[in-house]
């Protein structure tokens, strides 16, 4: 019973965590996180911008 309990539980956080990461609203805070490693270089910033642009293209 205990085990069961505990699978559902997990279930339901993995579901909830799934759905808060691939949400169209997080979309904007999650970009801006995936460039937190090249803000000290403003180089590297402009080459990945312009690398994802040309992929959206």
């Amino acid at each position: 019973m205990i085990r069961g309990l505990g699978t559902v539980v997990v279930m339901v956080a993995f579901v909830g965590l799934a759905l808060w990461v691939f949400s169209p609203r997080r979309k904007s805070e999650f970009d801006d996180a995936t460039m937190l490693p090249f803000a000290d270089d403003p180089e590297a910033i402009k080459h990945v911008e312009r690398a994802s642009r040309s992929n959206k293209e």
